[in-house]
Parts: structure tokens; sequence; C-alpha cells
């Protein structure tokens, strides 16, 4: 037995399993911010639900960044050289999303919605970027199978701490300096990333690549555009690796279209900042991390594939269960049905971060874990977008808490197809292991 097995929470501790925490932190604390928090504040002061849901396809930075992939895989940041590829990216990014941030605090809606929307845009943007190049940091910083599940898990923590931040500590704070110093003080949590940036290590399989056919040349062009791809499907078979890419898409569906009407929905319950800011400080946060041990856990007794059918029904319960508060918001039930939801979204999560992890090439890490998140979220980042017309067209035949409930319990239901899909690329990888990752 290895002394990593024999001590498994003193791992957790090691250098750069804390740098890669402090590194997850920084990738999940823009995502929230310019997207379903910004509802809520965006709600406060009167925007239609339907705005609402438009405003959040700035979030399609996210789902296309495997554009820009290659360039950022093969590319030093500007002036930042010295640090190596995936350190410049890491803190050129960080600068950009730090200043937008305290913009938005600074100039709020004083300029418009148009206004505001494009320094999110701005923001999402940077931290789509910053994405790619903390998803190579992790898998290239790992040496085995087993270090990049320790990885994954540290960086989970990180990400849904920071996700948790800026949805529950955040309402807080508004409630007592208002929104608008809150996203300023926010901008300078990015100094945590920053930081953890300075002191990491670049990869040493990074730093092995510097000698690569260049960018610029025809050759190297083609290596970094379409070199992720064919290396893909080679690997993993083209019957196979289809099924796999549209079980990735619809698997998050049901997160991604409650996400942008869930504060809303808060707000046209009654319930105040103070209170869902509370319970997603405690049951939530509890629910969290006990969600991302026991996706850790699954994907070690299950396997990565079963892990992710367990993954992905936890998160359709915990969608549905909203449905119930319309008519029953007390705050034992609301507590309860957040904790749910918070559990199911973890270890759904941890299972896919997991497995898409798992199916990328050395060589081309950056450019096919951008391509693999930016399937995962395609769908769900288009679809989200007509959430609040949704539920205003639903509201014409139900009233606004039926619609709520109608639209809750179908946006969990979507996530069924992806299940099956995954049973099936279950059974398949029985059958021939080579083809299916």
């Amino acid at each position: 037995m290895s002394n990593r097995a024999r001590r498994p929470l003193a791992v957790y501790l090691e250098r750069q399993n804390l740098l890669m925490l402090a590194l997850g932190f920084s990738s999940g604390l823009p995502f929230l911010l310019a997207g379903n928090t910004l509802g809520y504040w965006l709600r406060e002061e009167g925007t239609s639900l339907a705005a609402i849901g438009f405003i959040t396809w700035v979030g399609l930075a996210y789902t296309f960044k495997f554009l820009w992939a290659p360039l950022i895989d093969r590319t030093f940041a500007p002036f930042l050289m010295r640090f190596g590829r995936r350190r410049s990216w890491m803190l050129f990014t960080q600068a950009i999303i730090l200043v937008a941030l305290a913009l938005m605090g600074f100039y709020g809606l004083s300029y418009g919605l148009v206004f505001l929307g494009v320094l999110a845009a701005i923001v999402t943007c940077a931290s789509a970027t910053q994405d790619i190049v903390v998803d190579a940091w992790r898998i290239e910083t790992a040496r085995d199978a087993d270090e990049l599940g320790v990885l994954t898990s540290a960086y989970t923590f990180g990400y849904r701490t920071a996700l948790l931040a800026a949805e529950a500590v955040i309402l807080l704070m508004a409630t007592r300096i208002g929104w608008n110093s809150s996203y300023a003080v926010y901008g300078l949590l990015m100094l945590v990333g920053i930081t953890a940036c300075l002191f990491a290590a670049e990869p040493a399989k990074s730093v092995a690549r510097k000698n690569e056919t260049v960018l610029w040349s025809g050759r190297g062009a083609f290596d970094a555009v379409i070199g992720p791809f064919i290396a893909f499907f080679k690997a993993h078979g083209v019957a196979a690796s289809i099924t796999m890419l549209a079980a990735i898409s619809l698997f998050q569906l049901p997160n991604f279209l409650m996400g942008p009407m869930a504060n809303p929905f808060y707000h046209d319950l009654g319930l105040t900042k103070d209170t869902v800011g509370a319970v997603r400080g405690t049951f939530g946060l509890a629910a969290v991390f006990f969600g991302v041990a026991a996706g850790g856990f699954l994907v070690l007794k299950l396997g990565k594939v079963w892990a992710l059918v367990v993954g992905g029904s936890t998160q359709v319960i915990g969608t549905i269960a909203y449905a119930i508060l319309p008519y029953h918001h007390d705050p034992a039930t609301f507590a309860a049905i957040m904790a749910i939801d918070n559990f199911g979204i973890a270890v759904a999560g941890v299972t896919l971060v997991t497995y898409m992890s798992s199916l990328t090439s050395i060589g081309y890490t950056a450019t096919q874990y951008a391509w693999l998140s930016s399937v995962y979220t395609v769908f769900g980042k288009v679809l989200k977008g007509f959430t609040g017309a949704m539920v205003d067209s639903i509201a014409v035949h139900t009233g606004l808490m039926g619609a709520y409930a109608v639209f809750f319990i179908g946006a969990g239901l979507l996530g069924i197809p992806a299940i099956l899909l995954f049973v099936w690329v279950a059974a398949q990888r029985r059958r021939n292991p080579a083809e299916t990752g």
C-alpha cells in the first residue's frame, strides 16, 4: 500500500493540492457573479425574468472556449512569458477578472443593463480562459491517475467553496453594504488565485513541450486545431466517442436550466437574502462537502461511468424537489431541499469532471478538456437564456408559483436521457473496454 493510500487526509495538505484548492476557488468565483447571483441583483432592481434569462447568454463564453483553447495551449500571455505557458495565462486572466468585477461593483446599473452586461461578458470570457489553463495545470501536474483524482477533488472543493461564497456569503454582505460594494470586494478575492499562481510551479509536462512544432507553421496550426479531435476519436472509437459526447452534453441540463431562475424564485417567494444566504452557508455548504466526498467515493467503488449514473440521478432528484417550495416554503423545507440539491449537484460535478479528465491525451490537454467542457455546457447555456421566458409563458396558465413548480419538474426530467446514455456506455465498456474510455 502506498503512502498516499495510508494517509488519505494528509495528502490534501501537500503543497500542490493546497495550490489546486486555491486555483479551484479562483476558477469558481467569477462563474455565478456574472450569472445566477447577478440575476438576484437584477431582480431586486425590477428587471424582468425574460431579461434575466437572456443576460445569462454572456456565459456562452464557457461553451465556446474550445475555439481559442488551441491558441492558449500553444502560446504565452502577453508580457508574462517568464512565468511559463500555463501560469502566464492564469495571471493575465485573473487580473482582468479582478478589474472587471471591481468595475461592475463601481458602476452597477448606473449606465444601464447593457453596460453591466458587457462587463459581465468580459468576466466570463476571461474566466473561461482561466478555466482552460487551470484545467491543463491540474491534469499536467498529476503524475498518475491517483494523483489526478486527488487534485480533481481539491479543485472541486475550491470551486464549490467559491460558488457558495458567490451565492451565499455575498447575499449576507449585500444586505449590509449593498450589491455594488459586495462586487468590488469579491473582485479583490481574485488575489487568492493570483497568489496561488505565483507560488505554483509550471507543470513539467508543459515545460517539456517547449520545442514542439510552432503554432504559426502549417503543420503546427493543423496539429493544434485538428490534432486534438483526431486523437480523441482515435483513442475512444467513433461510435463510442459520439455516444459519450452526447451523454456529456445532456448531463447537467437540470442544473443549467434551474440556475438562472433559482434566485428570482427565492425573491418572488418572499425569502430574504439573509435567509437564503444563511441556509446556503450552513446546510448548503455541508451538503456540498458531503457530495464532493460521495462523488470521489463513488468513482473509486463503482468506476467513473456508473458513478456518473448515480450522480446524474441525484441531480435530477434535487432539481425536481424545488417544485415543492411554491406550496411549502417554511425554513425547514427550504433548508432540506437546498441540501438535497447541493448534494446532487456536487456528486454530479465531481463524477463528470473526473470522467472528462480521464478522456484527455497528453499533448492536447488544454484543448481537449476545453472542448469536452464546452460540449457539456453547449445545450444548457443556450437553453438557459430562454428560462425566464419559459416561466413567464407558463405563468399565464398556472400563475407565477405554479409556473415555477412546472418549470423545475421539467428541468429535472431533462437529465434522464444522459443517465440512460451513460448506462449504455457502461454496458459497452464491459464488452470492449478499449473503446469507451
